[in-house]
């Protein structure tokens, strides 16, 4: 699992059919210390996450898993909304 940080929604007037119903958002991914660690990506959202929520996410083969259609071409999927994030130093 990844972190990231939900900046926007994606608005498409065609969707592959397997992701029909699907939100997609906007998502910056962030370092263990909330940094951005690269440029955003789009993500498929199953836990109804909002703009400024901190989120894990998942890439890869097993972000189409999380969906109901496992047949989908999605490389990100939100899993969670973080409610804190808490490290030691050191």
């Amino acid at each position: 699992m990844k972190l990231g940080k939900v900046i926007g929604t994606v608005v498409c007037s065609r969707k592959e059919i397997s992701l029909e119903g699907v939100k997609l958002l906007l998502l910056q991914p962030l370092d263990e210390k909330l940094k951005n660690s690269s440029v955003p990506i789009t993500a498929c959202d199953t836990v109804q996450a909002g703009i400024g929520d901190i989120v894990m996410f998942e890439g890869g083969r097993e972000a189409a898993l999380a969906l109901d259609n496992w047949f989908n071409p999605s490389d990100a999927t939100i899993m969670g909304i973080v409610d804190r994030v808490e490290r030691e130093e050191g």
